[in-house]
């Protein structure tokens, strides 16, 4: 049997599939053929999926934990239970604090949103992702929105700042790659540790963290060569004293900041100033520093100041808001302003110091943050002092086993929902393949079942009214019964962003930043900067269980001296002010030397967990995790 349904991963490309299932339960997954962005294929995590699903490791029933020991458990002592929990700590309904993260997206996974919104429950705000890169859009274009993915095909060069195209948005690549055999020139600015060496033409490698020292220099040459036109400072504010700041700085300084040579610094600038169109694409990478927000916003600048924004095969390609073609006001609750709210990069700190009064029930579903926020040991911490925490997961995360109580979950493929896309305009009907294993729920049934215990109830809409409320928007033209139907609808909007630089601002005008702060440098003892950078064939911390290495392996390059013991070192430390964690050291070329990469994900449990080595902190602008402004060392025994 051929099924067609999408991706509800937390992935930009939100691909279209197509899932066939034989009779003796073996079951392939492709990309859909007919898709006009999924194009018939998918990356490395999407052909692990049945994999996941079928593992020997997910829980299929309630577990309690008794004594130390985990005890299973029936749906109606379960839900009784956390009924009961919840009525205790109604009274006070900021003592429950409700995590939900983007483990999996889609309309029904806002339901939980819903229900604890109509508690009053505390929450959490901020993003372990993207969100100082998206402030930084918001602040300069008064909105998110860039050209669709398909007008890279338009440009005549694509400047790439830090995307790692083998293993993140495979469809954005494919884009990149189609424009590049065309004719278009792609250079890569990046401190190594990505295989984008055929999407790219010329690499330019820069000291991590430092790009927007090196758009500043691009920049001034732009101001010292008077290759900015009137016509594009009639669209912006704040030009004199943005002209001053970049001048005020000296352009050794600005090389040395950011460690590239005169020539370097040329080969980007003849890419901006001697192209047309030229298209810019910002990694989530380069955000995830103390000034990631600042970073992005002179990338803006110069995209800006080169005439490249508001035309076809220009702009500047980050991530759309991953709700931006449905509606999702359904799931907000009646006073939400009223809420305590808790900053998820610095989780931990948060519910330790948290008072009037303290977490006392947390509620967890899409995320294992004990793993994916910043200073793990310190949130394991502060759980330890929670009375009564319940995770619905599907297996035994380094979240869950922190819990009293674990719900399992239903995952992709095993429920029925509609997903909007972060890199195009599809919505995508999810049609449920597969029934969950054992007593496995969704999370909204799960949800909508507690509601009905509750005194007085929280009652959910049904599935078939959050849809359609999520489709009702002017740019979507189909019903639900539509979306069935053909599988996917494209939404209605411009190709095209902020066309003729009218920008999103009420003026109409672009913004620049204020301020370019210098790099801190490094702490005395830790000189090199820890980059867990992402993995091909897992996303987040969704590694199966079976497939956790038992010690996590990470690259140096070759001119680092902690290299002279040889290409592999088996019996090495990563070690930060916050701790120590064994790995295997091995060598790659073309890697900043002052940089420790490590692919992000697995698990404490099995030996790896790089977060529990990273400070928590926040970004510069939206509340974002600086987890690449961390530094470590490296020791042998």
């Amino acid at each position: 049997m051929k099924t067609v349904t999408a991706c509800t991963l937390d992935c930009p490309d939100s691909c279209s599939l197509v899932v066939e299932t034989s009779p003796d339960g073996k079951a392939t997954l492709r990309g859909n053929p007919d898709h006009p962005v999924t194009a018939g294929f998918v990356c490395r995590k999407a052909r692990n999926f049945v994999k996941r699903l079928r593992s020997p490791y997910r829980i299929t029933s309630p577990l309690l934990r008794r004594g130390g020991e985990w005890h299973p458990l029936g749906w109606d002592e379960a839900l009784d239970l956390c009924a009961r929990k919840i009525g205790d700590y109604r009274r006070e309904p900021h003592s429950i604090l409700h995590v939900h993260g983007e483990g999996a997206k889609g309309v029904l996974k806002q339901a939980s949103k819903l229900f604890f919104a109509l508690l009053g429950s505390s929450r959490v705000k901020g993003s372990l992702c993207d969100s100082a890169g998206y402030v930084a859009y918001v602040a300069d274009f008064g909105s998110r929105d860039n050209n669709s993915v398909t007008d890279l095909l338009n440009a005549r060069a694509i400047v790439n700042w830090g995307r790692d195209l083998s293993r993140s948005s495979v469809h954005t690549a494919a884009m990149v790659k189609r424009a590049r055999r065309g004719g278009t020139r792609v250079l890569t600015v990046s401190p190594g540790g990505m295989s984008n060496a055929s999407a790219s033409d010329i690499t330019v490698r820069i000291r991590p963290g430092t790009d927007r020292f090196l758009a500043a220099a691009v920049i001034r040459r732009l101001i010292e060569r008077e290759r900015i036109g009137e016509e594009i400072l009639a669209h912006a504010k704040g030009w004199e004293d943005f002209r001053e700041l970049v001048l005020a700085r000296d352009p050794d300084g600005l090389a040395a900041a950011c460690e590239v040579n005169d020539e370097d610094i040329e080969r980007v600038y003849s890419f901006y100033a001697d192209s047309e169109p030229v298209a810019t694409i910002v990694g989530t990478g380069l955000q995830r520093y103390l000034y990631g927000g600042e970073n992005v916003r002179f990338i803006n600048a110069l995209a800006v100041l080169s005439g490249n924004m508001g035309r076809s095969g220009g702009g500047s390609h980050y991530h759309l808001h991953s709700l931006h073609s449905v509606d999702f006001g359904w799931a907000k609750g009646p006073a939400e302003s009223s809420r305590r709210t808790l900053v998820y990069p610095t989780i931990g700190w948060n519910i330790l110091e948290a008072s009037a009064p303290p977490v006392r029930m947390l509620w967890v579903n899409g995320s294992n943050f004990v793993n994916q926020a910043p200073d793990s040991l310190q949130t394991v911490q502060a759980l330890e002092k929670i009375e009564f925490k319940v995770v619905v997961d599907a297996f035994m995360t380094d979240t869950a086993r922190h819990a009293d109580l674990v719900l399992p979950c239903a995952l992709i493929l095993e429920q029925e929902d509609i997903v909007a896309s972060y890199l195009h305009d599809f919505v995508h009907h999810v049609k449920k393949v597969f029934d969950p294993p054992g007593e496995a729920r969704t999370d909204y049934e799960i949800l909508s079942e507690l509601g009905r215990r509750l005194d007085p109830p929280i009652l959910l809409p049904d599935p078939q009214t959050c849809f359609r409320a999520a489709l009702d928007r002017p740019n979507i033209e189909g019903t639900l019964e539509d979306l069935r139907a053909k599988c996917f609808i494209e939404a209605k909007r411009p190709a095209v962003a902020y066309s003729g630089m009218i920008f999103a601002h009420s003026d109409g005008k672009c913004r620049f930043p204020p301020e370019l702060h210098p790099e801190p440098p490094p702490p005395e003892g830790y000189p090199l900067r820890l980059l867990t950078l992402i993995r091909g064939d897992s996303i987040h911390s969704q590694i199966p269980q079976e497939d956790q290495a038992d010690r996590p392996t990470v690259w140096i390059a070759p001119e680092n001296p902690f290299a002279e013991s040889g290409d592999r070192l088996e019996n090495a430390w990563v070690v930060s002010p916050l701790g120590r964690l064994r790995v295997e050291v091995r060598l790659m070329a073309g890697l900043h030397p002052a940089v420790v990469l490590y692919r992000r994900g697995d698990w404490m449990s099995a030996g790896g967990g790089a977060n529990r080595l990273i400070a928590a902190g926040l970004t510069d602008m939206g509340s974002g995790a600086p987890f690449y402004e961390q530094y470590v060392r490296l020791e042998t025994e």
